[in-house]
């Protein structure tokens, strides 16, 4: 369940009115790995086998998918433990960095930019993509925002071919948590992303651009705008970067 009815008051023209009105739900979320916390997100409930293993993968905390053994609610619904195959070997000490996120920031608490920086290397080639293509995967995207649909208040993340077909899509109330469930949904099965683009229903930030680095995306649509420090990442890892890509308009970076 990812919406609450609740009682509100609504003012228009003057005149006050007692409703019922839908709003999404956000809870945390403690992701462990085997008997260590790693990092708590606020999130909205759905998908959080999906969201702890892309979590994981974008952190570049696991590299593969068989680096995970068993994924589980731990005690709570929301506690999610991911077990470790033999032999797995965690750099624990990098992960003093202190991972704590919110629904708003997924980097707070990162004790600096250079921890916030995952180690990985540039892209091969920039993805060629039709602007035609680029322009109509914002829609798609939107057509499938049912959760935003009855609360106004949730992103979306979902992945497309290079035609513009939308292969998968999800949804958070943490746009960071939207990318790592759509990202951890492959990563689980074992698909990767390469030739394959990220489309966001928000802006484009730096940890945004550093997790579609990190899954080999060609490329990340976003419907917002970009920061400085995500146009510097996509610039030197390669990356294609499409912001305020809607109403038929897109810049590229």
């Amino acid at each position: 369940m990812r919406i609450s009815e609740i009682d509100v008051t609504r003012i228009a023209h003057g005149e006050a009115s007692r409703e019922r009105d839908a709003v999404v739900i956000e809870e945390p979320l403690e992701i462990r790995v085997d008997d260590r916390p790693i990092s708590v997100t606020l999130r909205t409930p759905g998908d959080d086998f999906d969201l702890a293993a892309g979590f994981l993968f974008t952190e570049s905390i696991v590299r593969e998918s068989n680096d995970v053994e068993s994924i589980r609610h731990w005690a709570s619904p929301n506690v999610v433990r991911v077990g470790l195959r033999d032999g797995v070997r965690v750099d624990w000490q990098r992960l003093q960095r202190h991972f704590y996120s919110t629904s708003s920031c997924g980097v707070c608490g990162k004790t600096s930019i250079d921890a916030i920086r995952v180690f990985t290397s540039p892209l091969a080639s920039r993805a060629q993509l039709a602007a035609e293509a680029i322009v109509r995967m914002p829609d798609t995207l939107r057509a499938q925002q049912t959760t935003f649909d009855a609360t106004g208040g949730i992103h979306a993340a979902g992945i497309f071919d290079a035609n513009g077909t939308l292969l998968r899509a999800r949804e958070d109330v943490g746009r960071h948590n939207a990318v790592d469930k759509v990202i951890g949904s492959f990563f689980r099965e074992g698909v990767a992303l390469d030739d394959r683009v990220l489309v966001v229903s928000g802006r484009a930030s730096f940890e945004i651009v550093q997790k579609a680095v990190v899954a080999r995306l060609a490329a990340l649509v976003a419907v917002g705008a970009p920061s400085s420090l995500a146009i510097e990442l996509a610039k030197e890892m390669n990356l294609a970067l499409y912001g305020f890509v809607r109403e038929g308009r897109l810049n590229v970076y």
